[in-house]
């Protein structure tokens, strides 16, 4: 198992947040990492994601942070640059995931079916995201796919609190992605005491 894997498998549950306001970020780590989720996936949804990542990596140094919505090398190079451990992306572009490996940063792209699977394979990828994953056939497409592929997946899109444990039951499952913790209006409004009881109760359900 890599290093990230290793990572994300502790953590269980990534927050996908698209952030609107970078200042609101390390309030917003803080109540991640206080509150047992210490990893943030920061989606390049907003303009806002490249300040809230270098915002975070100079307050927590030890934080798991991703870069998400990755679609170009330029993004790859903002994401690098303000400091993240690994690059993720809604679907597979073999041009994006050959400048991450040139630029030596981890990426997991997303799949949804067996040929997007070989393809990834066969640039030496082993961990994928798959997405959307509910639409895209949820648990039963993940168990049909882990009887052929020695790969781990991280799905995402419609993970939440009914079926997170029955993804994470999966042996070919290394973590889920998730909005559902991280409310945009929760952040927008600083509702932080708010925010910190939806984060507890996901670490509580992924014990």
């Amino acid at each position: 198992m890599c290093e990230l894997d290793k990572k994300l498998s502790a953590i269980k549950v990534v927050p996908v947040i698209a952030i609107n306001d970078a200042t609101k970020a390390v309030k917003l780590a803080q109540v991640l990492m206080e509150n047992g989720l210490p990893c943030a996936e920061i989606t390049f949804r907003t303009s806002a994601a490249v300040e809230a990542i270098q915002r975070i990596r100079d307050a927590y140094p030890d934080m798991l942070i991703g870069a998400g919505t990755v679609l170009t090398t330029h993004q790859v190079d903002q994401a690098i640059e303000a400091g993240v451990d690994f690059i993720v992306s809604p679907g597979f572009n073999p041009t994006t995931v050959k400048y991450c490996q040139q630029r030596n940063i981890a990426i997991v792209p997303g799949v949804n079916n067996p040929s997007l699977v070989e393809q990834a394979m066969e640039m030496g990828l082993t961990t994928l995201k798959f997405f959307p994953a509910e639409p895209s056939g949820g648990v039963g497409m993940l168990k049909a796919l882990s009887a052929v592929y020695p790969v781990s997946f991280m799905p995402t899109g419609g993970v939440k609190p009914s079926n997170v444990k029955d993804y994470l039951a999966l042996p070919n499952v290394v973590a889920c992605g998730g909005t559902w913790m991280i409310p945009n209006n929760l952040i927008d409004n600083e509702q932080w005491d708010e925010l910190a009881k939806l984060v507890q109760e996901v670490a509580g359900v992924i014990q």
